[in-house]
């Protein structure tokens, strides 16, 4: 749950998720409708990937170049007190030292 909460706290990744709700882009179309840098996407891509947001796949574009499509996963995410209730034992606080 952390890590979906973390991924969904960033302005950005919230807009990737609102441009692939309405279908999957490519990385180069995704960026350029972003207004950011390919590299910079790639590291919000990453976290969303990770939460198990996003979903990646190569394609063949009709010019013959591999193109990395990008498509939404549905997903929902309910909280509340008893989820937070019931994922209190698996989290770990760092200590600042």
């Amino acid at each position: 749950m952390l890590v979906v909460l973390e991924a969904l706290s960033n302005p950005h990744r919230l807009k990737i998720i609102s441009v692939l709700s309405d279908g999957k882009q490519y990385v180069s179309q995704l960026a350029r409708e972003l207004g950011i840098s390919r590299p910079l996407l790639y590291l919000h891509l990453q976290k969303l990937e990770e939460a198990n947001l996003v979903s990646s796949k190569m394609e063949i574009s009709e010019s013959g170049k591999a193109v990395k499509f990008y498509t939404l996963n549905p997903f929902q995410v309910v909280l509340d007190e008893k989820l937070i209730q019931l994922l209190i034992p698996s989290l770990t606080i760092k200590k600042k030292s």
